[in-house]
This record gives C-alpha cells, structure tokens and sequence, in this order.
C-alpha cells in the first residue's frame, strides 16, 4: 500500500496536474494544436533525446547483460500486435497507433521516477531503468515513427518524411558524443539542458489539450484490448522470458517492472502530428496511465515476491 500511495503521490499526481492544465488551457484559449505538434516534435524531442543519451552513464557490461533481453521482449510485442491488428481487420492508421500503443511505454518519466522510489538502495535497478528508457527512445523514434509514416505514405516518400525528422540525428549524435567523449560547449549545451527541462512539461500540455474535448464516455472496445495488452500481457511476457533466460536479482526485478508501464505519451504526439487517431492514442494514454498505480504496484508485489 505504501509505494502505490507514493506512486500516485509522486509520479501520477504531477502528471495529471500538468494533463489538467492543458485541457484548461485549450478551453480557455483554443491553442493551434498543429503549432504545438510541431515545436515538440521537431524541437523539443530531439533536445531531450540528445541529452538524455549524452548524460547517461551506461557502461557495457550492464547493456550487453539488459539488451537480449530487451529484443526479445519487445519483439515478441511487435509481433503480436501485428498479429492482433491483423486479426482485428484495423485499417492501417489505426493498426499503426494500435500497434504503438501495445509496444511503447513510458519509461522516462513514469518509469524513472517509480524506478528512483523503488532503487533507493540498489542503484543497479536505476541503471537499468535508464538502459531500458535509451532503448525505448529509440524503439519510438524508429520502429515507433516508422509506423505512422508507413501508415500513410508511399515507399519513396516515407522513406524522406522518416530521415526528415531530426530525433533520429539528435539519437545518432547523442550516441557519438557519449562514445567518444565529445564536449558539448556550453553556449550550446546550456540552451540544450532549457529545451530538455521544458519537454516534459509541454508535452504534457499537450496531451491535456487532446484530450480537452474527448468524450471520456465513449470508450471503444479495442481500447480495453490496448490498455490489457500494456499494463497486463506486456508483463506477463516480460515474465515468462525472465524464467525462460534464468535471470534473477535485482535485473529481474528492474526488467519486468521496466515492462509494465503505461503507454507512451510520444505516440500520441507523433499520432496527432501524423493524423493517425490522435484521439484514439491521445485516450490510451491517459486511461492506461490513471489505471497504472494499481497494476504497476501489483507488479512490483510480485517482483519482489518472485526475485
């Protein structure tokens, strides 16, 4: 009872307040929801993916020990839930963000925070909360965006809309920066650190501002697939393949934590800058992050109980 108080107190509540804010705001001042798409896509999200990876301090034992793991379990998710889009007979937009709201959580600030409250003692379980949200960034940023540019471009096009967006180069230099120990000046790495801090909360402002007009009231049946599939079956799987590779410890406990998260809050800004049901995803969101306290405390019960 303890930690899921604290989740709800330390996590959920400042998400909801920042969510709230948004939805106000629209109301009150009808934001141009395509300015806001494109400051934080093509601004804001390649700021926080450069500094996140840079400051990052991930040595290769840990990754190579995580990543394995990682690809097998968010393969699995792929493959399912384009089995399952298929077997639902989505039409392709909606499969995409049916698709990215099954695989793609959020790690960075769900995640971490929950990970902070949990690891207090153990700093390999932040560690690994930290490779897992890397790897999330670029699930998204790639598989994730690769979806909804698919979904309705052809072959040539959507090949330059995907190199277009500036995420997958702020990810790429992120990565050649850390390597190699590359110094940031700090008349850039100073305007850097102001777009990165102001991510989280503008991305949340927005996400209130989709759902500022959402009638919560009619929720479609295939949500409650969406949200059983991320805060239920995405752990289920998380677990098997922790058994299957006899991991134990605190990794086990981290990974399947890491795997229960709600979903991700950049597939409905990528949904709404791609027009692929941003509602929809914009939905999911939400609904899956107000359930999370209760089946995110469950599974760190049984993380503890079993590792």
């Amino acid at each position: 009872m303890d930690i899921f108080i604290r989740i709800v107190i330390d996590v959920i509540l400042p998400l909801f307040l920042l969510i709230g804010a948004g939805a106000y705001l629209h109301r009150l001042f009808h934001f141009d929801m395509n300015t806001l798409s494109k400051i934080t896509t093509y601004f804001l999200l390649p700021a926080v993916g450069f500094v996140n990876i840079y400051e990052s301090d991930i040595t290769s034992d840990v990754l190579l020990n995580i990543l394995f793991f990682l690809v097998l379990q968010n393969g699995t998710l792929i493959m399912l839930s384009a089995m399952m889009a298929r077997w639902l007979k989505l039409d392709r937009s909606l499969g995409a963000t049916f698709q990215n709201t099954m695989v793609l959580n959020n790690s960075g600030n769900f995640g971490i925070p929950v990970s902070q409250l949990i690891f207090r003692q153990e700093p390999l379980g932040l560690s690994i909360q930290i490779v897992v949200t890397i790897f999330q960034n670029f699930l998204t940023n790639t598989y994730g965006l690769f979806q909804f540019i698919s979904a309705s471009e052809k072959k040539g096009k959507m090949t330059r809309e995907f190199l277009k967006n500036p995420i997958i180069y702020a990810l790429i230099f992120g990565v050649v920066f850390r390597v190699f120990h590359i110094s940031v000046p700090s008349f850039l790495w100073q305007p850097l650190e102001h777009v990165a801090d102001a991510f989280l909360a503008i991305a949340l402002l927005t996400l209130g501002a989709q759902l500022a007009y959402m009638n919560m009231k009619r929720i479609p049946r295939l949500m409650f697939i969406t949200i059983g599939s991320r805060l239920i079956l995405s752990p289920f799987i998380a677990f098997l393949i922790i058994l299957i590779l006899h991991i134990k410890g605190i990794t086990a406990q981290a990974l399947l934590i890491a795997s229960a998260y709600p979903c991700s809050r950049n597939t409905a800004l990528y949904a709404l800058e791609y027009n692929h049901h941003p509602e929809y995803a914009a939905q999911a969101v939400f609904l899956s992050t107000l359930l999370s306290p209760v089946t995110v405390a469950s599974v760190i019960g049984i993380a503890h109980v079993y590792f």
